[in-house]
């Protein structure tokens, strides 16, 4: 079984495309279209084999958080039309927005 590498798709009225590690995004005025693909990132480098499935389980786990905090959190999700894709909304005003960060310093345990 071959998985989903990478999507070379055209859509009418397409403003841009951005090309993750693992996601594909597909730019319009107001929307987003993002496929997740069966690409591996270990170490930040794209492995050279696809996972079989895995944007579609990635994808699903997604939506399924996405949907369940949307009520506390609003977030950019409209629909999940297919296992591999998300649509939402493309924000050109972020203050709605947010975003969890975190320190660049690693962690310290304490026995």
């Amino acid at each position: 079984m071959l998985g989903l590498k990478e999507t070379n798709l055209k859509f009418p009225n397409q403003t841009g495309f951005y090309r993750g590690k693992v996601r594909d995004v597909y730019h319009f005025e107001d929307k987003l279209v993002i496929v997740a693909s069966d690409r591996l990132s270990a170490f930040d480098v794209v492995q050279p084999k696809p996972i079989p499935y895995k944007g579609q389980v990635l994808n699903q786990i997604a939506t399924e958080f996405l949907k369940q905090t949307a009520d506390i959190v609003p977030n950019w999700l409209t629909s999940a039309p297919d296992l591999n894709v998300h649509r939402g909304l493309w924000h050109t005003d972020h203050k709605n927005m947010f975003c969890v960060s975190r320190p660049k310093k690693s962690l310290q345990f304490i026995d």
